[in-house]
């Protein structure tokens, strides 16, 4: 970890409000040095493992909750069993390419929505995430 990607991590977690652990700053280096992306907890807690970060899986999990919670990364469930973090947080929508698990962004230009229906009393729209999922082509 270098001086300049600690001090970008240590600024990235006071900026949003949470402590900066030793471990929260490694996860955050591992997650944000790669640009926009999508992961689950599990291909980051082998990544740390690999780049010999000494975290367990729950405190992987844990963490990116919090960094969800702080707004550094939001969550994309597009199966009940993976939930997909994506370290873009402006407004975009996403494929999701089944068998290969793989997620990619589209742009919230690419997608008009309308005819949203009225939320109930006392309640606000936040953001409408829309997940296309996408197969490979059957040959015929």
């Amino acid at each position: 970890m270098t001086k300049a990607t600690e001090m970008s991590s240590q600024e990235r977690l006071r900026n949003s409000g949470l402590r900066p652990t030793r471990q929260r700053m490694a996860l955050a280096d591992l997650i944000f040095a790669k640009g926009d992306r999508h992961l689950t907890v599990e291909e980051l807690h082998e990544e740390a493992v690999e780049a010999g970060v000494p975290v367990s899986l729950a405190t992987v999990y844990n963490t990116l909750h919090q960094f969800t919670e702080a707004g550094m990364i939001r969550v994309l469930a597009v199966e009940s069993a993976k939930t997909y973090f994506d370290t873009n947080v402006s407004d975009h929508h996403h494929f999701f390419i089944e068998g290969q698990n793989e997620v990619l962004d589209i742009p919230v230009s690419n997608i008009q929505i309308g005819n949203l229906p009225e939320p109930p009393e006392g309640m606000e729209i936040s953001h409408v995430d829309v997940v296309v999922r996408l197969r490979r082509k059957t040959q015929r």
